[in-house]
């Protein structure tokens, strides 16, 4: 009862030499039928025959070519006794030219399952050899403990496949995946191992044009495709939905697996016809690279994964190889993560202020806060090193409301003190907080509170999340304008926004984005977009800022366009709240532009 797929020759050899011996043959055999070859396959035998050809002849036996006897074997049920004679001569002739025995006297006992046959016991006597009845009843019921033996373990692979492959694809399943890995990174195998994370883009898209039943299609044709393609020793695992892993069966090193990995790549990107459609879809593909004894299969596939995600945010349809750069990226949004939701109570974050003046004439008309994480290891974090995680781990609406409340409370404390008074506080929101349904009651109870009033305040939200809830994203905006709160787009220029956006949302100004402005001077590129934005900006009504302002050129080109309003480095960086109020006590940041006296009028906005 303990026999199973891995013991079960050895088991069965062990009972045919005893039934040789007691039975005084010379050769018995246990073959299985395989019905979707129709063949007859060799599983056990007692001897072991010696000088066996390449290949073996009585291996695999197919019944539309093989001997009259083995051909009767397909269907029988009943023993069969083969002495020597002449109707036997061609079944004398197999036997002589694989084992040298010249004529034999042979007893094939099928095996049976629910009345059919689905293998055969087989003797085999050198001359001849009577076989009594009683002999042929006990050899029926060893039969019958061998078909037993061989349902449970059929039964059992039938089970193992299913928990090893994915139903839709047959290919591989994670389970499978991560026990081939532990195997290829066992200490002593051959290394090093490599790693593709496959993850199709936009696949989505394709489900809801033709339908997930073509999406299903497509995704069996590229399996295909896949196994057709590579090593037959290679893993191809599916690990759900459009995601995929393949490990090499040849050893790789990073330069070695980055050209497979394209390759790969390129051959998922053919196009597929399904749903008498012709389609295709690209491929991002992750790369990381084990050594057998000091890499685990969890690190392997997390650097995989991280790989994958860095080739995803290029816009996708490449390849990346895990890097040390990204191992330190990746450590740190796992730090961030974990440190996170203690930081917005514990005291640690605190409100950088960045001002934003006239160019002509220095005056700070505004201030963004900017949210800092004295981090207590990694130190001053800036807003770009966990914002994201925050919003990935459903921080971002409590993160936002500390910014909003601190930022509040710091501008009334000026207020109180005779500062700030013509400045506009603007205060970064993000997507959480714009479709949040008591945002606007939040805005109204901090904004009382604090004693402000609504147009001193300016809210920016970034270009992505305009387009995210456009519905909801007006209701909000409507409400907080009732309020007189300010609203400007920030980032502008990098390709969500529309004319209908800004023509739909109560939007009072719009901050170009820094890559633009930074560039100006050097990109003619740049400068036809930057001078853009704002003739449409003006067209709309809307005030332009302009941010990343870091050199002389950039200042004066802006001012040159009609644009008045900045922020950089080149007026100031942002800085704790102390060293802003310096500056609001002189109420200007000093410049020195060399601006044309044309330029000194009146601001724009």
């Amino acid at each position: 009862m303990g026999v199973d797929a891995t013991t079960m020759v050895a088991a069965s050899e062990r009972v045919l030499a005893r039934l040789v011996e007691h039975f005084d043959v010379d050769f018995s055999y246990l073959r299985h039928t395989d019905r979707e070859r129709r063949a007859t396959v060799l599983i056990a035998e007692w001897p072991h025959r010696g000088d066996i050809p390449d290949p073996d002849p009585l291996k695999v036996v197919h019944f539309e070519t093989a001997d009259s006897v083995f051909a009767e074997l397909e269907h029988a049920t009943e023993p069969i006794v083969v002495r020597p004679s002449v109707e036997s001569a061609d079944y004398q002739e197999t036997i002589r030219r694989s084992s040298g025995i010249p004529l034999v006297a042979m007893a094939a006992v099928p095996l049976l399952s629910r009345g059919e046959s689905t293998g055969v016991l087989g003797f085999i006597k050198q001359g001849d050899r009577d076989w009594s009845t009683r002999e042929l009843n006990v050899l029926k019921a060893i039969a019958a403990l061998f078909a037993q033996l061989q349902a449970r373990v059929v039964a059992e692979e039938r089970l193992r496949y299913i928990a090893l492959h994915d139903d839709l694809t047959g290919l591989a399943n994670r389970r499978a995946l991560l026990e081939h890995m532990e195997e290829r990174l066992h200490s002593g195998s051959p290394g090093p191992v490599a790693a593709f994370f496959l993850d199709l883009d936009r696949l989505k898209a394709l489900n809801d044009f033709l339908g997930h039943t073509a999406g299903d299609n497509f995704i069996r044709t590229l399996s295909s495709r896949l196994r057709e393609n590579l090593d037959p020793n290679d893993m191809i695992a599916r690990l759900g939905g459009d995601e995929f892993v393949i490990v090499p069966a040849k050893p790789m090193d990073a330069v070695a697996a980055e050209l497979e990995a394209t390759r790969i790549q390129q051959l998922i990107g053919r196009r597929v016809t399904v749903g008498g459609e012709s389609v295709s879809r690209g491929a991002s593909v992750g790369v990381a690279v084990g050594i057998p004894g000091e890499t685990t299969v969890a690190d392997v596939l997390r650097r995989a994964d991280h790989a994958l995600l860095s080739a995803k945010a290029g816009g996708g349809n490449g390849v990346a190889v895990f890097t040390d750069a990204m191992r330190a990226q990746f450590e740190l949004q796992d730090d961030v993560e974990l440190n996170l939701r203690g930081a917005v109570s514990d005291g640690s974050l605190l409100l950088h202020y960045q001002p934003e003046v006239d160019l002509r004439t220095g005056r700070i008309v505004a201030l963004e806060a900017l949210v800092r994480w004295m981090h207590p290891t990694r130190g001053l974090l800036p807003p770009g090193a966990f914002v994201s995680v925050a919003e990935a781990t459903n921080l971002a609406g409590e993160l936002g409301r500390w910014v909003i409340r601190s930022a509040c409370a710091q501008f009334a404390e000026w207020r109180r003190r005779g500062l700030a008074t013509n400045v506009v506080m603007r205060i970064n929101v993000s997507p959480v907080q714009l479709v949040s349904l008591d945002f606007v009651e939040r805005i109204e109870d901090i904004l009382r509170l604090f004693g402000i009033d609504g147009s001193s305040v300016c809210l920016e939200i970034t270009e992505h999340v305009v387009v995210q809830d456009l519905a909801r994203t007006q209701v909000t905006l409507r409400g907080l304008k009732r309020m007189g709160v300010q609203i400007a787009i920030d980032d502008f220029g990098t390709g969500y926004s529309s004319l209908s956006h800004l023509k739909a949302l109560p939007v009072d100004a719009v901050k170009i984005d820094r890559g633009f402005v930074q560039r100006l001077g050097a990109s003619t590129d740049d400068l036809a977009i930057v001078k853009s934005i704002i003739g449409l900006a003006g067209s709309f009504g809307l005030g332009v800022v302009g941010e990343g302002v870091e050199t002389p050129v950039a200042a004066r080109t802006l001012v040159g366009l009609g644009c008045y309003r900045a922020q950089g480095f080149l007026i100031a960086r942002p800085m704790p709240a102390d060293e802003v109020e310096p500056h609001l006590v002189l109420g200007r940041i000093p410049l020195d532009l060399d601006l044309p006296r044309a330029g000194r009028g009146t601001p724009k906005y």
